[in-house]
């Protein structure tokens, strides 16, 4: 998988570059080449949190390669299948997951963005959903995802209406969190990853999955599990460790 995807470590910090020129787009190869690379990280009791990009300037992705659906006739659903397999496992990744968009953010680009936890973008950068414009529709989450975001009425205009939104545009309706300037989207997303490192992985773990439950579930059953939680990790050790690093006035020692 390295000439698509390139992983980087950086202790507890991971680093996944898409990388097939011109446009970084997605193959069924590197599509599970994605899900196993995150697999592989939520393994990893060391990694604590994830970076996205895209190799070169122009493009973070253009998102699928279309002659990839016409390699055989069951490429379409294999293709499908990948993209669901990989964006999904990419979504509930154990850790905080950053997009940094350096760029083109285009259909199956921008829903890899959009199964991440947080955006970041830069100021050039453009992002759509254009795959009714040649008869289809985003199939890895963006019909949900997206509509999640910014709401129905925004998600309408991109997807139904072919709207290419660009990154201060992206930043106003809630689509991206934070816009920078040209070649910093990796700077600013490294610092916001070395942010996480000062909480506890269970904790940020915890906090994900019962946050992420509030798309599918009620809040009269959501709250009794957010207590739930809360008493599983005072149990645990890093609770303890939080707790006596705090009185102590020193950075916590996480396990």
């Amino acid at each position: 998988m390295s000439e698509l995807l390139k992983l980087e470590k950086n202790g507890p910090i991971a680093c996944i570059t898409m990388c097939n020129p011109p446009a970084n787009t997605w193959t069924e190869e590197s599509l599970l080449g994605l899900r196993d690379l995150v697999n592989e990280l939520n393994d990893d009791k060391g990694n604590i949190a994830l970076v996205i990009t895209g190799d070169g300037e122009k493009f973070f992705s253009a998102g699928a390669d279309l002659k990839s659906f016409n390699a055989s006739p069951i490429a379409p659903q294999n293709m499908a299948y990948a993209f669901g397999e990989a964006f999904e496992t990419l979504s509930w990744y154990k850790g905080i997951s950053i997009a940094a968009i350096n760029g083109y953010a285009m259909g199956g680009g921008l829903e890899v963005a959009l199964a991440c936890d947080t955006r970041i973008a830069e100021e050039q950068a453009t992002l759509a959903l254009p795959e009714a414009k040649i008869g289809l529709l985003p199939c890895a989450g963006g019909t949900q995802n997206l509509a999640w975001l910014v709401g129905e009425a925004w998600a309408k205009r991109m997807i139904l209406c072919g709207e290419q939104i660009k990154a201060d545009q992206a930043l106003r309706i809630g689509l991206v969190e934070q816009v920078v300037e040209k070649g910093q989207a990796f700077n600013t997303a490294m610092d916001l990853a070395k942010g996480s490192l000062r909480q506890s992985p269970d904790s940020i773990k915890a906090c994900k999955q019962l946050i992420q439950a509030a798309r599918k579930g009620k809040l009269v059953d959501a709250l009794p599990l957010e207590r739930e939680e809360f008493l599983k990790l005072f149990k645990g050790e890093n609770a303890l460790e939080g707790v006596s690093s705090f009185i102590q006035k020193r950075d916590p020692l996480w396990k």
